[in-house]
Protein backbone atom coordinates (compact mmCIF):
# COMPACT_ATOMS: atom_id res chain seq x y z
CA UNK A 1 0.00 0.00 0.00
CA UNK A 2 1.38 3.64 -0.80
CA UNK A 3 1.64 6.12 1.79
CA UNK A 4 0.10 10.09 0.51
CA UNK A 5 -2.08 12.15 1.72
CA UNK A 6 -4.80 10.52 -1.28
CA UNK A 7 -4.23 7.54 0.14
CA UNK A 8 -5.48 8.43 3.86
CA UNK A 9 -7.84 10.93 2.37
CA UNK A 10 -9.55 7.78 0.52
CA UNK A 11 -9.21 5.80 3.68
CA UNK A 12 -11.16 8.07 6.15
CA UNK A 13 -13.83 8.94 4.00
CA UNK A 14 -14.58 5.17 3.83
CA UNK A 15 -14.10 4.91 8.37
CA UNK A 16 -16.07 8.26 8.23
CA UNK A 17 -19.23 7.15 6.64
CA UNK A 18 -19.24 3.78 8.12
CA UNK A 19 -19.15 5.35 11.55
CA UNK A 20 -21.12 8.34 10.40
CA UNK A 21 -24.26 5.62 9.58
CA UNK A 22 -23.71 3.02 11.60
CA UNK A 23 -24.76 2.44 14.92
CA UNK A 24 -28.28 4.44 14.72
CA UNK A 25 -29.41 2.72 18.12
CA UNK A 26 -26.25 3.54 20.24
CA UNK A 27 -26.53 6.82 18.99
CA UNK A 28 -29.90 7.83 20.14
CA UNK A 29 -29.65 5.92 23.68
CA UNK A 30 -26.69 8.41 23.81
CA UNK A 31 -28.30 11.51 23.11
CA UNK A 32 -31.42 10.63 25.28
CA UNK A 33 -29.22 10.57 28.47
CA UNK A 34 -28.11 13.60 27.19
CA UNK A 35 -30.87 15.01 26.35
CA UNK A 36 -32.69 14.18 29.95
CA UNK A 37 -29.90 15.98 31.44
CA UNK A 38 -30.15 19.29 29.62
CA UNK A 39 -33.60 19.16 30.45
CA UNK A 40 -33.52 18.54 34.17
CA UNK A 41 -31.28 21.48 34.32
CA UNK A 42 -27.93 19.32 34.67
CA UNK A 43 -24.55 19.55 32.70
CA UNK A 44 -22.79 17.55 30.22
CA UNK A 45 -19.51 17.07 31.83
CA UNK A 46 -16.84 15.59 28.75
CA UNK A 47 -13.28 14.28 29.39
CA UNK A 48 -10.63 12.72 27.68
CA UNK A 49 -6.92 12.17 28.32
CA UNK A 50 -4.38 12.94 25.59
CA UNK A 51 -5.66 13.30 21.96
CA UNK A 52 -8.89 12.47 23.50
CA UNK A 53 -9.20 15.29 24.84
CA UNK A 54 -9.99 16.80 21.12
CA UNK A 55 -13.51 15.16 22.09
CA UNK A 56 -14.30 17.32 25.13
CA UNK A 57 -13.18 20.27 23.55
CA UNK A 58 -15.48 18.89 20.72
CA UNK A 59 -18.57 18.88 23.24
CA UNK A 60 -17.60 21.68 25.94
CA UNK A 61 -17.47 25.31 24.64
CA UNK A 62 -17.51 25.45 21.15
CA UNK A 63 -19.89 27.62 18.41
CA UNK A 64 -22.63 26.03 17.47
CA UNK A 65 -22.18 23.52 20.53
CA UNK A 66 -24.69 22.96 23.70
CA UNK A 67 -24.05 25.66 26.31
CA UNK A 68 -24.28 23.66 29.59
CA UNK A 69 -21.26 21.66 28.67
CA UNK A 70 -18.43 21.48 30.59
CA UNK A 71 -14.50 19.84 30.00
CA UNK A 72 -12.47 18.03 32.25
CA UNK A 73 -9.06 17.78 32.17
CA UNK A 74 -5.82 16.49 33.93
CA UNK A 75 -4.37 20.45 34.37
CA UNK A 76 -7.46 20.91 36.01
CA UNK A 77 -5.48 20.42 38.79
CA UNK A 78 -3.24 23.28 38.22
CA UNK A 79 -5.89 25.57 37.07
CA UNK A 80 -8.07 24.58 39.97
CA UNK A 81 -6.80 22.81 42.33
CA UNK A 82 -3.51 24.64 43.29
CA UNK A 83 -0.92 21.79 42.09
CA UNK A 84 2.78 22.79 40.91
CA UNK A 85 3.02 22.98 37.17
CA UNK A 86 5.51 19.81 37.16
CA UNK A 87 2.61 17.72 38.60
CA UNK A 88 1.53 17.06 35.05
CA UNK A 89 5.15 16.61 33.40
CA UNK A 90 5.04 12.68 34.24
CA UNK A 91 4.06 11.26 31.11
CA UNK A 92 2.62 8.28 33.38
CA UNK A 93 -0.17 10.23 35.13
CA UNK A 94 -2.96 9.51 32.96
CA UNK A 95 -2.03 5.89 34.03
CA UNK A 96 -2.50 6.08 37.62
CA UNK A 97 -5.93 5.88 39.35
CA UNK A 98 -5.27 8.57 42.04
CA UNK A 99 -5.76 11.03 39.13
CA UNK A 100 -9.46 10.37 38.17
CA UNK A 101 -10.96 11.38 41.97
CA UNK A 102 -8.88 14.65 42.22
CA UNK A 103 -10.22 15.71 39.07
CA UNK A 104 -13.86 14.57 39.98
CA UNK A 105 -13.63 16.22 43.50
CA UNK A 106 -12.36 19.60 41.60
CA UNK A 107 -14.84 19.58 39.00
CA UNK A 108 -18.53 21.73 39.40
CA UNK A 109 -20.77 18.39 39.33
CA UNK A 110 -24.22 18.00 40.49
CA UNK A 111 -26.44 15.04 40.85
CA UNK A 112 -27.99 15.69 37.61
CA UNK A 113 -24.88 15.72 35.41
CA UNK A 114 -24.15 13.20 32.66
CA UNK A 115 -20.85 12.43 30.93
CA UNK A 116 -19.11 11.94 27.97
CA UNK A 117 -15.71 9.98 28.36
CA UNK A 118 -13.62 9.46 25.60
CA UNK A 119 -10.64 7.04 25.28
CA UNK A 120 -9.18 5.34 22.01
CA UNK A 121 -7.78 2.55 23.85
CA UNK A 122 -10.03 2.53 26.84
CA UNK A 123 -7.57 1.36 29.10
CA UNK A 124 -5.59 3.79 31.34
CA UNK A 125 -6.08 4.11 34.92
CA UNK A 126 -7.57 7.57 34.72
CA UNK A 127 -10.11 6.64 32.08
CA UNK A 128 -11.48 3.82 33.54
CA UNK A 129 -11.45 5.20 37.40
CA UNK A 130 -13.01 7.74 35.93
CA UNK A 131 -15.68 6.05 34.41
CA UNK A 132 -16.01 3.90 37.53
CA UNK A 133 -16.30 6.94 39.66
CA UNK A 134 -19.19 8.52 37.97
CA UNK A 135 -21.05 5.20 37.98
CA UNK A 136 -20.51 5.05 41.45
CA UNK A 137 -21.66 8.54 41.77
CA UNK A 138 -25.11 7.74 40.24
CA UNK A 139 -24.49 9.34 36.64
CA UNK A 140 -24.95 8.17 33.24
CA UNK A 141 -22.20 7.57 31.18
CA UNK A 142 -21.22 7.70 27.07
CA UNK A 143 -17.99 6.02 25.98
CA UNK A 144 -16.22 6.57 22.68
CA UNK A 145 -13.76 4.10 22.38
CA UNK A 146 -12.13 1.97 19.38
CA UNK A 147 -13.67 -1.20 19.85
CA UNK A 148 -11.00 -2.84 17.97
CA UNK A 149 -7.49 -1.17 20.17
CA UNK A 150 -9.72 -1.84 23.23
CA UNK A 151 -9.85 -5.48 22.16
CA UNK A 152 -6.69 -5.99 21.25
CA UNK A 153 -4.55 -4.87 24.72
CA UNK A 154 -5.00 -5.26 28.20
CA UNK A 155 -6.49 -3.37 31.21
CA UNK A 156 -3.92 -1.01 32.83
CA UNK A 157 -6.64 -0.52 35.49
CA UNK A 158 -6.39 -2.71 38.64
CA UNK A 159 -9.37 -3.99 37.91
CA UNK A 160 -8.76 -5.04 34.81
CA UNK A 161 -11.87 -3.39 33.47
CA UNK A 162 -11.65 -1.39 30.44
CA UNK A 163 -13.97 1.68 29.66
CA UNK A 164 -16.34 0.34 27.00
CA UNK A 165 -16.97 -2.37 29.72
CA UNK A 166 -18.58 0.41 32.60
CA UNK A 167 -20.38 2.97 30.02
CA UNK A 168 -24.39 2.47 29.47
CA UNK A 169 -23.60 3.31 26.00
CA UNK A 170 -20.40 3.04 23.89
CA UNK A 171 -19.95 4.65 20.76
CA UNK A 172 -16.80 2.94 18.73
CA UNK A 173 -14.94 5.60 17.30
CA UNK A 174 -13.89 2.93 14.14
CA UNK A 175 -9.79 3.47 15.07
CA UNK A 176 -7.91 0.26 13.77
CA UNK A 177 -5.53 -1.02 16.18
CA UNK A 178 -2.66 1.63 17.07
CA UNK A 179 -5.01 4.72 15.72
CA UNK A 180 -3.19 5.23 12.82
CA UNK A 181 -4.68 4.01 9.11
CA UNK A 182 -1.54 3.34 6.54
CA UNK A 183 1.04 0.98 7.26
CA UNK A 184 4.64 1.67 6.97
CA UNK A 185 7.26 -0.82 4.79
CA UNK A 186 9.61 -0.84 7.70
CA UNK A 187 6.44 -1.66 10.34
CA UNK A 188 4.02 0.88 12.26
CA UNK A 189 1.65 3.02 10.74
CA UNK A 190 0.60 6.63 9.89
CA UNK A 191 -2.53 8.65 9.62
CA UNK A 192 -4.69 8.60 13.08
CA UNK A 193 -8.23 7.93 12.85
CA UNK A 194 -10.02 8.77 16.11
CA UNK A 195 -9.63 12.64 16.78
CA UNK A 196 -11.45 13.07 12.93
CA UNK A 197 -14.19 10.43 13.97
CA UNK A 198 -14.48 11.24 17.35
CA UNK A 199 -15.52 14.68 16.39
CA UNK A 200 -17.82 13.29 13.95
CA UNK A 201 -19.69 11.41 16.94
CA UNK A 202 -19.47 13.97 18.96
CA UNK A 203 -21.31 16.63 16.86
CA UNK A 204 -23.84 13.86 15.34
CA UNK A 205 -24.68 13.14 19.33
CA UNK A 206 -24.93 16.82 20.23
CA UNK A 207 -27.33 18.00 17.12
CA UNK A 208 -29.68 14.78 18.06
CA UNK A 209 -29.91 16.30 21.32
CA UNK A 210 -31.07 19.65 20.12
CA UNK A 211 -33.21 17.76 17.92
CA UNK A 212 -34.40 16.26 20.74
CA UNK A 213 -35.52 19.39 22.83
CA UNK A 214 -36.66 20.83 19.70
CA UNK A 215 -39.23 18.45 19.48
CA UNK A 216 -39.87 18.98 23.45
CA UNK A 217 -41.00 22.62 22.45
CA UNK A 218 -37.52 23.93 24.08
CA UNK A 219 -35.17 26.53 22.93
CA UNK A 220 -31.85 25.04 22.72
CA UNK A 221 -29.61 26.45 24.90
CA UNK A 222 -26.53 26.57 21.97
CA UNK A 223 -23.78 28.89 21.35
CA UNK A 224 -23.24 31.37 18.35
CA UNK A 225 -20.14 32.22 17.71
CA UNK A 226 -17.85 34.88 19.60
CA UNK A 227 -16.35 36.28 16.57
CA UNK A 228 -20.14 36.95 14.88
CA UNK A 229 -22.29 40.43 16.15
CA UNK A 230 -24.04 39.91 19.03
CA UNK A 231 -22.60 36.49 19.87
CA UNK A 232 -21.06 37.01 22.73
CA UNK A 233 -23.99 38.95 24.07
CA UNK A 234 -25.99 35.67 23.24
CA UNK A 235 -23.63 33.52 25.16
CA UNK A 236 -23.42 35.34 28.14
CA UNK A 237 -26.87 35.28 29.25
CA UNK A 238 -27.00 31.66 28.21
CA UNK A 239 -23.99 31.00 30.17
CA UNK A 240 -25.10 32.80 33.74
CA UNK A 241 -28.08 30.55 33.66
CA UNK A 242 -25.20 28.25 34.63
CA UNK A 243 -23.00 30.24 36.44
CA UNK A 244 -21.01 28.33 38.59
CA UNK A 245 -21.63 25.43 36.76
CA UNK A 246 -19.28 25.38 33.90
CA UNK A 247 -15.96 26.27 32.95
CA UNK A 248 -14.43 27.84 30.19
CA UNK A 249 -10.63 27.30 29.47
CA UNK A 250 -8.38 28.06 26.43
Amino acid sequence: MSVTSDDFLSTIKAVVDRVGTGQQDQKQQAAKILTEAVRNGGVIQAFGCGHSEALAMEIAGRAGGLVPTNRIALRDIVLYGGDPLEALADPMVERGTEIAHRLYDLAPIKPDDAFVIASNSGINGAVVEMALLVKERGHRLVAITSAQHSAGVDSRHPSGRKLGEIADVVLDNGAPYGDAALPLPGGGAVGAVSSITAALLAQQIVIDVVANLLSDGMTPPVYLSDNVPGGKEHNARIEARYAGRIRRTA
